[in-house]
């Protein structure tokens, strides 16, 4: 086996590794290398093979308590050689200490994870579908408006709620990326749910969408499928635990395009699942 070595990610390698994760079929936002970079600089791990780049890792902190595992890939042609699990190793250096490390493997990844003492939590639908082509008229007493004219106090505050750490470095820059849209849906005055859509390889992502309940998720898909013509695809992760959001998503005719499995180290954090109707991404978590 030739000698691998080990470096930390810059900006241009991380792109690199999302140009992989296109090529693997996971389908990046165009504008989330830099948001990731800049939520832990020392969290990308990139291995190369006389200069040449050869497999990737990514392992980031959120705080002293939690971080998330994902870009693991290993070039084709360079794969069962053992060489991901050094990017592991460096991994798990730098979550040293997390008391719960998360991750989203691919079904061909989940034993390997499971050898790593990762257990099955739960899994994670890709659902796709199309734009509505037309304006979606939205009841008149729909409370939805623009996430980013909300204090961001009060989104971190519901983010929280939702997500097992504080991740405020990650979550204004991601509401505020280029083409993308943010909404919050308010009652009584107070945010009951938000949802970003974002610009990807094909077509739009939609994540995080949180919601108090399947009204308010449903009302915040219709608000972020404004503008999107028929022929336009947008995806959102599902956890499948979910029954409300898998419903949501079939009554939408949306299609499984492919699952994954969040698989946790350590302990598994307690979550709202039931208010969880999309996930933020397969890789930051």
């Amino acid at each position: 086996m030739k000698t691998l070595t080990v470096d930390h990610m810059t900006l241009a390698d991380l792109n690199l590794a999302a140009e992989w994760g296109a090529s693997e079929g996971w389908n990046p936002g165009l504008h989330d290398a830099p948001i990731f970079y800049q939520t832990d600089p020392k969290g990308f791990f990139i291995g190369r093979i006389d200069g040449k780049p050869v497999a990737t890792i990514s392992a980031v902190r959120y705080g002293s308590d939690f971080g998330f595992i994902g870009f693991y890939i290993v070039a084709p042609e360079f794969r069962d050689h053992g060489y991901g699990g050094h990017l592991i190793l460096h991994a798990s250096q730098h979550l040293a200490g997390c008391r719960s490390v998360g991750l989203d493997g691919v079904e061909s990844q989940q034993s390997n994870y499971a050898r790593h003492g990762a257990r099955y939590a739960h899994d994670n639908i890709r659902f796709e579908g199309h734009g509505p082509g037309e304006k979606i008229h939205l009841p008149s007493r729909s409370e939805i408006c623009s996430l980013i004219a909300l204090p961001i106090e009060t989104i971190l505050d519901y983010d929280r709620r939702h997500f097992p750490a504080d991740r405020s470095n990650f979550l204004e820059p991601w509401i505020h990326q280029p083409e993308a849209l943010a909404l919050g849906i308010l009652r009584s005055g107070k945010l009951a749910g938000f949802g970003v859509r974002r610009r990807s390889h094909t077509g739009f992502r939609i994540g995080p969408l949180f919601a108090d309940d399947r009204e308010a998720a449903s009302e915040l898909l219709s608000g972020l499928r404004q503008g999107m013509g028929s022929k336009e695809l947008f995806y959102m992760d599902v956890p499948a635990s979910n029954h409300h959001a898998m419903s949501l998503a079939e009554y939408l005719g949306m299609r499984p395009a492919f699952h994954s499995a969040r698989m946790c180290l350590g302990e598994t954090p307690i979550l709202p699942m039931t208010e969880i109707y999309g996930i933020t991404s397969l890789e930051l978590g």
